[in-house]
């Protein structure tokens, strides 16, 4: 970042990529308390990943707060115009991946009475949607490109997972009826995991271009088969 004559410019930028980090740690921990609520079918940690929900609204109207603050008061340019719109865009990416996290817990806890317990699948989903997570964030904060490069190409990975495990729940359903309404829950936790996914791609997106300055030309690698899975042959 460089360095400007007045100095509360560079304060203000500085707290504004803090915001950020913190929003993206609260994102990381939401997505941990997912692993760890699928792993061991626990109401009680869904339930706390709804509690947190709302400190990543505050923490985005906060960012967006100061950001037009700073687009009115400093105007400014060239990186320091990528470094205002990123945190924005960003911030806004980050709380979508926080309400796919609540709409997860509040599913689980929908079927944690059943004793149907989603598929073993779905952590491994979570799991590797937060490790993307995790590495945008760690590249934002040290303008990684390669390591935004990675989180980019790793889109593709995540989808080949869910369209397995999607394929794997519709077999679930024929197979036994009684699972029915808890396996129709777990494709829906499985789809907001791959929007999380989605959503770390983003990221990545914006990563790149605040270190480079260079628009994306390069279409985003995609691998979602389920529009094209029907459901399987009944025995």
């Amino acid at each position: 970042m460089t360095d400007h004559v007045v100095k509360s410019f560079d304060k203000e930028l500085a707290s504004l990529k803090g915001m950020v980090a913190e929003m993206g740690a609260l994102a990381v921990d939401q997505l941990a308390g997912i692993v760890a609520a699928t792993e061991r079918f626990d109401a009680d940690i869904a339930a706390r990943v709804i509690e947190r929900e709302p400190r990543a609204d505050h923490l985005e109207h906060e960012i967006e707060g100061l950001t037009i603050r700073i687009l009115a008061l400093r105007q400014p340019m060239a990186a320091d115009l990528r470094q205002a719109l990123a945190a924005l865009r960003i911030a806004n990416e980050l709380e979508r991946i926080c309400d796919h996290a609540e709409n997860i817990a509040e599913r689980l806890i929908s079927v944690s009475g059943t004793q149907a317990e989603p598929a073993r699948s779905l952590t491994g989903l979570a799991r590797f949607a937060c490790t993307m997570v995790e590495d945008i964030m760690r590249a934002y904060a040290t303008a990684d490109a390669a390591l935004a490069d990675a989180v980019w190409n790793r889109d593709r990975e995540l989808d080949e997972m869910y369209s397995s495990l999607f394929r794997e729940l519709l077999t679930h359903m024929m197979e036994d009826p009684r699972r029915v309404s808890a396996t129709i829950q777990t494709l829906f936790m499985a789809r907001d995991i791959e929007r999380i996914g989605d959503r770390a791609t983003n990221i990545a997106e914006r990563v790149r271009f605040l270190i480079s300055g260079a628009r994306d030309e390069v279409e985003r690698p995609k691998a979602d088969t389920t529009k094209s899975i029907g459901a399987p042959a009944a025995r």
